[in-house]
Protein backbone atom coordinates (compact mmCIF):
# COMPACT_ATOMS: atom_id res chain seq x y z
CA UNK A 1 0.00 0.00 0.00
CA UNK A 2 1.28 3.75 -0.81
CA UNK A 3 1.30 6.05 2.32
CA UNK A 4 -0.99 8.00 0.59
CA UNK A 5 -3.21 5.25 -0.58
CA UNK A 6 -6.54 6.35 1.09
CA UNK A 7 -6.64 9.69 -1.21
CA UNK A 8 -8.36 7.61 -3.94
CA UNK A 9 -11.29 7.77 -1.82
CA UNK A 10 -11.10 11.08 -0.09
CA UNK A 11 -11.15 11.97 3.58
CA UNK A 12 -14.36 12.78 5.57
CA UNK A 13 -15.42 13.70 9.55
CA UNK A 14 -18.14 11.70 10.76
CA UNK A 15 -19.90 12.85 13.98
CA UNK A 16 -21.98 10.76 15.83
CA UNK A 17 -25.35 12.46 17.69
CA UNK A 18 -26.42 9.02 20.09
CA UNK A 19 -29.94 10.60 21.06
CA UNK A 20 -33.47 10.06 19.73
CA UNK A 21 -36.64 11.21 21.18
CA UNK A 22 -37.83 7.31 21.02
CA UNK A 23 -36.18 3.60 20.16
CA UNK A 24 -37.41 1.99 17.21
CA UNK A 25 -37.88 -1.49 17.06
CA UNK A 26 -36.02 -2.93 14.29
CA UNK A 27 -32.86 -0.68 14.84
CA UNK A 28 -29.63 -1.86 16.13
CA UNK A 29 -27.88 1.50 16.18
CA UNK A 30 -26.44 2.93 18.94
CA UNK A 31 -28.88 5.44 20.24
CA UNK A 32 -30.40 6.26 23.56
CA UNK A 33 -33.67 8.26 24.86
CA UNK A 34 -32.34 10.85 27.46
CA UNK A 35 -34.23 13.25 29.19
CA UNK A 36 -31.35 15.72 30.42
CA UNK A 37 -28.54 16.43 27.96
CA UNK A 38 -25.32 18.72 28.41
CA UNK A 39 -24.80 20.44 25.39
CA UNK A 40 -22.49 22.64 26.78
CA UNK A 41 -20.30 19.35 27.63
CA UNK A 42 -21.07 17.33 24.37
CA UNK A 43 -19.91 20.79 22.70
CA UNK A 44 -16.65 20.86 24.63
CA UNK A 45 -15.84 17.06 23.48
CA UNK A 46 -16.72 17.10 20.06
CA UNK A 47 -14.57 20.54 19.41
CA UNK A 48 -11.66 18.73 21.51
CA UNK A 49 -11.68 15.24 19.68
CA UNK A 50 -11.85 17.27 16.00
CA UNK A 51 -8.67 19.58 16.93
CA UNK A 52 -6.89 16.36 18.63
CA UNK A 53 -7.25 14.56 15.32
CA UNK A 54 -6.48 17.38 13.32
CA UNK A 55 -3.06 17.34 15.27
CA UNK A 56 -2.43 13.69 13.81
CA UNK A 57 -3.56 13.75 10.59
CA UNK A 58 -1.91 17.55 9.85
CA UNK A 59 -3.15 19.18 6.63
CA UNK A 60 -5.72 17.77 4.64
CA UNK A 61 -8.62 18.57 2.51
CA UNK A 62 -11.67 17.91 4.11
CA UNK A 63 -14.13 16.43 1.32
CA UNK A 64 -17.25 15.74 3.59
CA UNK A 65 -18.87 15.94 7.16
CA UNK A 66 -22.04 13.58 8.25
CA UNK A 67 -23.74 13.93 11.04
CA UNK A 68 -25.20 10.97 12.20
CA UNK A 69 -27.27 9.03 14.86
CA UNK A 70 -29.76 8.51 16.49
CA UNK A 71 -31.13 11.91 15.41
CA UNK A 72 -28.96 14.47 14.88
CA UNK A 73 -31.73 17.19 14.06
CA UNK A 74 -32.40 17.40 17.74
CA UNK A 75 -28.94 19.35 17.57
CA UNK A 76 -29.24 22.61 18.83
CA UNK A 77 -27.82 24.21 15.11
CA UNK A 78 -25.27 26.24 16.99
CA UNK A 79 -23.24 23.29 18.00
CA UNK A 80 -23.53 21.98 14.59
CA UNK A 81 -22.28 25.35 13.30
CA UNK A 82 -19.85 24.73 16.37
CA UNK A 83 -18.37 21.59 15.20
CA UNK A 84 -18.52 22.72 11.32
CA UNK A 85 -16.65 26.04 12.16
CA UNK A 86 -13.76 24.11 13.95
CA UNK A 87 -13.44 21.22 11.84
CA UNK A 88 -13.04 23.95 8.76
CA UNK A 89 -10.26 25.31 10.94
CA UNK A 90 -8.44 22.33 11.30
CA UNK A 91 -8.90 20.46 8.07
CA UNK A 92 -9.06 23.12 4.42
CA UNK A 93 -12.62 21.88 3.48
CA UNK A 94 -13.13 21.25 0.02
CA UNK A 95 -14.39 23.99 -2.50
CA UNK A 96 -17.83 21.69 -2.64
CA UNK A 97 -17.58 19.90 0.21
CA UNK A 98 -20.80 17.81 1.96
CA UNK A 99 -22.01 18.04 4.74
CA UNK A 100 -25.13 16.08 5.59
CA UNK A 101 -27.23 15.85 8.85
CA UNK A 102 -29.62 12.86 9.46
CA UNK A 103 -33.06 14.09 10.48
CA UNK A 104 -36.52 11.94 11.51
CA UNK A 105 -39.83 14.09 10.38
CA UNK A 106 -40.84 14.38 13.50
CA UNK A 107 -38.09 16.74 14.63
CA UNK A 108 -38.42 18.94 11.45
CA UNK A 109 -39.16 22.68 12.56
CA UNK A 110 -38.54 25.53 9.65
CA UNK A 111 -37.10 27.40 12.04
CA UNK A 112 -34.20 24.34 13.58
CA UNK A 113 -33.62 24.04 9.25
CA UNK A 114 -32.95 27.25 8.73
CA UNK A 115 -30.09 27.07 11.34
CA UNK A 116 -28.67 24.34 10.15
CA UNK A 117 -28.47 25.89 7.09
CA UNK A 118 -27.00 28.83 8.02
CA UNK A 119 -24.25 27.13 9.90
CA UNK A 120 -23.65 24.99 6.70
CA UNK A 121 -25.27 22.06 6.27
CA UNK A 122 -25.97 21.70 2.61
CA UNK A 123 -27.38 18.11 2.61
CA UNK A 124 -30.00 16.50 4.70
CA UNK A 125 -31.02 12.56 5.11
CA UNK A 126 -34.93 12.38 6.06
CA UNK A 127 -35.47 9.08 7.70
CA UNK A 128 -39.17 8.46 6.06
CA UNK A 129 -39.25 4.53 5.92
CA UNK A 130 -42.65 4.00 4.69
CA UNK A 131 -45.11 6.46 3.00
CA UNK A 132 -48.02 4.10 4.67
CA UNK A 133 -49.26 5.40 8.24
CA UNK A 134 -50.68 1.46 8.80
CA UNK A 135 -47.05 0.15 8.34
CA UNK A 136 -44.89 3.29 9.96
CA UNK A 137 -46.82 2.51 12.86
CA UNK A 138 -45.87 -0.84 12.77
CA UNK A 139 -42.13 0.34 12.75
CA UNK A 140 -43.13 2.33 15.30
CA UNK A 141 -42.23 5.43 13.88
CA UNK A 142 -43.23 8.68 15.43
CA UNK A 143 -44.40 10.71 12.28
CA UNK A 144 -47.18 10.22 9.89
CA UNK A 145 -47.08 10.37 6.16
CA UNK A 146 -48.48 13.54 6.35
CA UNK A 147 -45.80 14.73 8.59
CA UNK A 148 -42.65 12.89 6.55
CA UNK A 149 -44.29 14.72 3.51
CA UNK A 150 -44.14 18.29 5.08
CA UNK A 151 -40.51 17.70 6.77
CA UNK A 152 -39.93 17.42 3.05
CA UNK A 153 -40.93 20.87 2.05
CA UNK A 154 -39.12 21.88 4.40
CA UNK A 155 -35.79 20.73 3.90
CA UNK A 156 -36.31 20.96 0.10
CA UNK A 157 -36.47 24.68 0.45
CA UNK A 158 -33.46 24.91 2.53
CA UNK A 159 -31.22 22.74 1.06
CA UNK A 160 -29.64 22.04 -1.97
CA UNK A 161 -29.97 18.00 -1.85
CA UNK A 162 -32.25 16.14 -0.07
CA UNK A 163 -32.38 12.45 0.00
CA UNK A 164 -34.59 10.07 2.32
CA UNK A 165 -34.62 6.71 3.43
CA UNK A 166 -37.36 3.48 2.74
CA UNK A 167 -37.64 0.50 4.38
CA UNK A 168 -39.48 -2.37 2.22
CA UNK A 169 -39.92 -5.89 2.40
CA UNK A 170 -41.90 -4.93 5.33
CA UNK A 171 -45.28 -7.01 7.13
CA UNK A 172 -47.48 -8.08 4.48
CA UNK A 173 -46.04 -6.21 2.00
CA UNK A 174 -47.27 -7.22 -2.04
CA UNK A 175 -45.17 -6.21 -4.81
CA UNK A 176 -48.35 -3.91 -6.20
CA UNK A 177 -48.24 -2.03 -2.65
CA UNK A 178 -44.41 -1.32 -3.31
CA UNK A 179 -44.50 -0.02 -6.67
CA UNK A 180 -47.08 2.10 -5.80
CA UNK A 181 -45.21 3.08 -2.90
CA UNK A 182 -42.08 3.80 -4.70
CA UNK A 183 -43.58 5.33 -7.48
CA UNK A 184 -44.88 7.92 -5.25
CA UNK A 185 -41.60 8.07 -3.13
CA UNK A 186 -39.92 8.87 -6.45
CA UNK A 187 -42.71 11.50 -7.21
CA UNK A 188 -41.80 13.46 -4.43
CA UNK A 189 -38.60 14.47 -6.61
CA UNK A 190 -35.64 13.57 -3.79
CA UNK A 191 -32.42 13.33 -5.68
CA UNK A 192 -31.56 10.20 -3.30
CA UNK A 193 -32.64 7.30 -2.19
CA UNK A 194 -31.73 4.93 0.16
CA UNK A 195 -33.84 1.61 0.68
CA UNK A 196 -32.90 -0.95 3.09
CA UNK A 197 -35.02 -4.36 2.52
CA UNK A 198 -36.21 -5.00 6.79
CA UNK A 199 -33.31 -6.89 8.96
CA UNK A 200 -34.28 -8.31 11.85
CA UNK A 201 -32.15 -7.88 14.20
CA UNK A 202 -30.92 -10.11 17.24
CA UNK A 203 -31.51 -7.60 20.66
CA UNK A 204 -33.74 -5.23 18.74
CA UNK A 205 -37.64 -5.20 19.63
CA UNK A 206 -38.69 -6.82 16.24
CA UNK A 207 -36.04 -9.71 17.10
CA UNK A 208 -37.34 -10.59 20.84
CA UNK A 209 -41.20 -10.14 19.15
CA UNK A 210 -39.60 -12.41 16.29
CA UNK A 211 -38.14 -14.86 19.00
CA UNK A 212 -41.67 -15.27 20.65
CA UNK A 213 -43.58 -16.13 17.42
CA UNK A 214 -44.45 -12.47 16.69
CA UNK A 215 -43.82 -10.23 13.91
CA UNK A 216 -46.31 -12.21 10.98
CA UNK A 217 -46.09 -11.69 7.37
CA UNK A 218 -42.88 -11.46 6.67
CA UNK A 219 -41.24 -11.89 2.92
CA UNK A 220 -40.13 -15.38 2.28
CA UNK A 221 -36.77 -15.21 0.61
CA UNK A 222 -38.09 -15.84 -3.33
CA UNK A 223 -40.56 -12.46 -2.55
CA UNK A 224 -37.53 -10.26 -1.10
CA UNK A 225 -35.39 -11.33 -4.24
CA UNK A 226 -38.71 -9.56 -6.14
CA UNK A 227 -39.23 -6.92 -4.00
CA UNK A 228 -35.10 -6.24 -4.86
CA UNK A 229 -35.76 -6.37 -8.73
CA UNK A 230 -38.64 -4.67 -8.71
CA UNK A 231 -36.73 -1.45 -6.67
CA UNK A 232 -34.26 -1.76 -9.48
CA UNK A 233 -37.01 -1.45 -12.47
CA UNK A 234 -38.48 1.08 -11.28
CA UNK A 235 -35.91 3.52 -10.02
CA UNK A 236 -33.88 2.76 -13.10
CA UNK A 237 -37.13 4.45 -15.37
CA UNK A 238 -37.22 7.03 -12.90
CA UNK A 239 -33.53 7.73 -14.05
CA UNK A 240 -32.51 6.45 -10.26
CA UNK A 241 -29.99 4.05 -11.01
CA UNK A 242 -28.31 1.88 -8.03
CA UNK A 243 -24.61 3.37 -7.80
CA UNK A 244 -24.19 1.10 -4.40
CA UNK A 245 -26.81 -2.06 -3.66
CA UNK A 246 -29.15 -0.23 -1.11
CA UNK A 247 -28.77 3.56 -2.83
CA UNK A 248 -29.99 4.97 -5.71
CA UNK A 249 -29.27 8.44 -6.45
CA UNK A 250 -29.51 11.07 -9.78
CA UNK A 251 -26.16 11.49 -11.73
CA UNK A 252 -24.26 14.05 -9.50
CA UNK A 253 -26.05 13.34 -6.45
CA UNK A 254 -24.25 10.41 -5.07
CA UNK A 255 -23.56 10.78 -1.24
CA UNK A 256 -19.61 11.51 -1.47
CA UNK A 257 -19.15 10.74 1.93
CA UNK A 258 -20.73 7.47 1.74
CA UNK A 259 -18.78 7.25 -1.08
CA UNK A 260 -15.47 7.56 1.18
CA UNK A 261 -16.07 4.31 3.21
CA UNK A 262 -16.90 2.30 -0.43
CA UNK A 263 -14.10 3.58 -2.10
CA UNK A 264 -11.52 2.51 1.19
CA UNK A 265 -10.93 6.28 2.10
CA UNK A 266 -9.96 8.21 5.73
CA UNK A 267 -12.61 9.31 7.54
CA UNK A 268 -12.27 10.37 11.34
CA UNK A 269 -14.84 9.25 13.39
CA UNK A 270 -16.11 11.08 17.06
CA UNK A 271 -19.23 10.54 19.35
CA UNK A 272 -19.97 7.70 20.92
CA UNK A 273 -20.03 4.27 18.72
CA UNK A 274 -17.91 5.55 16.20
CA UNK A 275 -15.70 3.93 13.63
CA UNK A 276 -13.04 5.32 12.14
CA UNK A 277 -10.60 4.41 9.58
CA UNK A 278 -6.69 6.96 9.43
CA UNK A 279 -3.62 6.66 7.32
CA UNK A 280 -1.09 8.40 10.04
CA UNK A 281 2.61 7.85 8.99
CA UNK A 282 1.82 5.51 5.97
CA UNK A 283 0.10 3.17 8.57
CA UNK A 284 -3.82 2.57 8.36
CA UNK A 285 -5.80 1.95 11.33
CA UNK A 286 -8.72 1.11 12.62
CA UNK A 287 -10.71 3.45 15.57
CA UNK A 288 -13.39 3.27 18.00
CA UNK A 289 -15.19 4.56 20.31
CA UNK A 290 -17.17 3.54 23.89
CA UNK A 291 -21.18 2.89 22.77
CA UNK A 292 -22.34 4.28 26.03
CA UNK A 293 -22.44 8.42 26.00
CA UNK A 294 -21.66 8.91 29.32
CA UNK A 295 -18.36 6.35 28.98
CA UNK A 296 -17.57 8.58 25.85
CA UNK A 297 -17.71 11.75 27.08
CA UNK A 298 -16.14 10.67 30.80
CA UNK A 299 -12.92 9.13 28.43
CA UNK A 300 -12.62 12.36 26.44
CA UNK A 301 -12.46 14.05 30.48
CA UNK A 302 -10.44 11.74 31.76
CA UNK A 303 -8.13 11.05 29.25
CA UNK A 304 -8.12 13.54 26.11
CA UNK A 305 -9.23 11.03 23.99
CA UNK A 306 -12.29 9.26 22.93
CA UNK A 307 -10.81 6.63 21.29
CA UNK A 308 -11.41 3.09 23.29
CA UNK A 309 -8.60 1.64 20.43
CA UNK A 310 -6.68 2.31 17.77
CA UNK A 311 -5.07 -0.74 15.93
CA UNK A 312 -3.18 -1.50 12.72
CA UNK A 313 -5.60 -3.03 9.94
CA UNK A 314 -3.23 -6.06 8.18
CA UNK A 315 -2.30 -5.74 4.11
CA UNK A 316 -4.88 -8.93 3.92
CA UNK A 317 -7.30 -7.24 6.23
CA UNK A 318 -7.66 -4.12 4.20
CA UNK A 319 -7.74 -6.44 1.06
CA UNK A 320 -10.99 -7.49 2.60
CA UNK A 321 -12.12 -4.35 3.05
CA UNK A 322 -11.34 -3.06 0.02
CA UNK A 323 -13.37 -6.13 -1.84
CA UNK A 324 -16.67 -6.03 0.45
CA UNK A 325 -17.13 -2.26 -0.48
CA UNK A 326 -16.02 -2.05 -3.34
CA UNK A 327 -17.73 -4.72 -4.71
CA UNK A 328 -21.27 -2.93 -3.71
CA UNK A 329 -20.66 -0.11 -5.97
CA UNK A 330 -21.98 -0.22 -9.64
CA UNK A 331 -18.49 1.20 -11.15
CA UNK A 332 -16.61 -1.42 -8.95
CA UNK A 333 -13.51 -1.66 -7.67
CA UNK A 334 -9.71 -1.47 -9.51
CA UNK A 335 -7.94 -5.08 -9.46
CA UNK A 336 -4.29 -3.26 -9.33
CA UNK A 337 -5.01 -1.38 -6.45
CA UNK A 338 -6.59 -4.37 -4.29
CA UNK A 339 -3.40 -6.07 -5.25
CA UNK A 340 -1.52 -3.03 -3.54
CA UNK A 341 -3.79 -2.97 -0.66
CA UNK A 342 -3.84 -6.60 -0.04
CA UNK A 343 -0.17 -7.66 -1.62
CA UNK A 344 -1.39 -10.31 -3.33
CA UNK A 345 -4.04 -10.71 -6.54
CA UNK A 346 -7.31 -12.01 -6.22
CA UNK A 347 -7.60 -15.00 -7.51
CA UNK A 348 -8.11 -15.19 -11.51
CA UNK A 349 -9.58 -18.65 -11.46
CA UNK A 350 -12.64 -17.42 -9.20
CA UNK A 351 -13.09 -14.53 -10.99
CA UNK A 352 -13.60 -16.46 -14.46
CA UNK A 353 -15.85 -18.62 -12.32
CA UNK A 354 -18.20 -15.89 -11.42
CA UNK A 355 -17.90 -14.57 -14.84
CA UNK A 356 -18.92 -17.37 -16.43
CA UNK A 357 -22.26 -17.51 -14.09
CA UNK A 358 -22.64 -14.04 -15.17
CA UNK A 359 -22.57 -12.84 -11.97
CA UNK A 360 -19.13 -10.43 -12.21
CA UNK A 361 -17.34 -9.01 -15.31
CA UNK A 362 -13.85 -7.13 -15.87
CA UNK A 363 -13.03 -4.97 -18.12
CA UNK A 364 -10.01 -2.69 -18.06
CA UNK A 365 -8.95 -3.83 -14.92
CA UNK A 366 -11.78 -3.21 -12.68
CA UNK A 367 -14.28 -5.70 -11.35
CA UNK A 368 -18.06 -5.43 -10.84
CA UNK A 369 -20.53 -7.60 -9.92
CA UNK A 370 -23.19 -7.39 -12.60
CA UNK A 371 -27.38 -6.83 -11.57
CA UNK A 372 -27.20 -10.86 -11.40
CA UNK A 373 -24.27 -10.77 -9.49
CA UNK A 374 -25.38 -7.56 -6.72
CA UNK A 375 -28.77 -9.80 -6.12
CA UNK A 376 -27.05 -12.53 -4.38
CA UNK A 377 -23.57 -9.65 -3.77
CA UNK A 378 -22.81 -11.51 -0.10
CA UNK A 379 -22.53 -15.23 -2.34
CA UNK A 380 -20.06 -13.38 -4.53
CA UNK A 381 -17.61 -11.71 -1.92
CA UNK A 382 -17.38 -15.20 -0.10
CA UNK A 383 -16.80 -16.75 -3.29
CA UNK A 384 -13.69 -13.89 -3.95
CA UNK A 385 -12.35 -13.94 -0.71
CA UNK A 386 -8.84 -15.44 -0.10
CA UNK A 387 -8.73 -18.69 1.57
Amino acid sequence: MTAEDWQEGGFGLYVHWPFCLSKCPYCDFNSHVSAEIDTKRWQDAYLSEIRRLGAETGPRVLNTVFFGGGTPSLMPPDLVGAILETARSVWTPANDMEITLEANPTSVEAGRFTGFAEAGVNRVSLGVQALNDADLRRLGRMHSVAEARAAFEIARARFPRVSFDLIYARQAQSLAAWREELTEALAMAADHLSMYQLTVEPGTAFGDRLARGGLKGLPDEDLGADLYALTQEICDAAGMPAYEVSNHARPGAESRHNLIYWQAGDYAGIGPGAHGRLTLGGVRLATETPLAPTAWLDRVDRTGTGELSRSPISPADQGVEYLMMGLRLAHGLSLARYESLAGVPLDSLRINELSELGLVGVEAGVLRATTAGRAVLNAVIRALLPD
